[in-house]
């Protein structure tokens, strides 16, 4: 990719420095919202799954120091600027980014191998959606061949026994993806991102879970991100621009 098709920007208020396609999918607050509710702690191994150019990995990489991040991603493209990314910010020793599908995983992702698996995965299913000419924007939007319960799946196969998944999703979708998790794991926690503080339903969610266990769901207060006049409020600063985590 040439230089002039790449743009380099700053995620948690510039501490993370992210080269990303100029044109295309780019990188919003979702990945960093993501990257906050993951319980990770110094020594774990977290796997990002669908990491695209390493957003949501380098942010919790920087919040957690010690914790290890991988990441598979399908597009090409995306893994080489990942990887890029995690050299620039001098994280090439602990986030790493390898090209495969989640359908058919490479062999080096191993079952019950992470401590914590993270989640962004295409919003939009293909009968509801208006796909995007650009390729890239479309595989980011657009569900393919694996649908949520094949991502939701994916995510609890690669996570051991115990281990959390974190998965940030539309809220309008939360009955697919609680339903992906039904029987297979348990101490749930909706953690709803409500857009203001004025009584309009929340737009995005983000589900935490844990394999194998059977403890009741539990839906938490949530955040509210802006204030009236459109900045952020406190407490979503705190997490996006000063890498605080989100307490679910």
């Amino acid at each position: 990719m040439a230089e002039e098709d790449t743009t380099e920007d700053g995620l948690l208020g510039g501490s993370v420095r992210l080269i990303q396609q100029a044109g295309g999918y780019r990188v919003a607050i979702d990945p960093v919202l993501l990257a906050a509710a993951v319980p990770a702690a110094a020594g774990d191994h977290v796997l990002d799954a669908g990491a695209g150019v390493a957003a949501a990995a380098l942010c919790l990489a920087a919040r957690v120091p010690g914790v290890r991040v991988s990441g598979i991603e399908s597009q090409r493209a995306l893994v080489r600027l990942a990887n890029d990314n995690a050299d620039l910010n001098g994280m090439k020793d602990r986030v790493a980014i390898m090209e495969g599908d989640l359908l058919r995983p490479p062999p080096r992702l191993a079952p019950g191998g992470f401590d914590h698996v993270m989640a962004n995965p295409p919003y939009l299913e293909p009968a509801r959606a208006s796909i995007s000419p650009d390729a890239g924007k479309a595989a980011a939007g657009v569900e393919g061949a694996a649908d949520l319960g094949a991502w939701v799946a994916f995510c609890l196969t690669m996570v051991r026994d115990k281990g959390s998944v974190t998965v940030i999703h539309r809220a309008d979708r939360l009955d697919a993806l609680l339903t992906a998790f039904h029987r297979k794991a348990g101490e749930i926690v909706v953690y709803p991102l409500w857009p203001v503080a004025d009584g309009r339903p929340a737009k995005r969610v983000v589900v935490r879970a844990r394999k194998g266990l059977a403890s009741p769901m539990r839906l938490a207060a949530g955040l509210v991100l802006h204030r009236a006049d459109g900045t952020y409020t406190p407490e979503a600063e705190a997490i996006l621009r000063h890498g605080a985590s989100l307490d679910l």
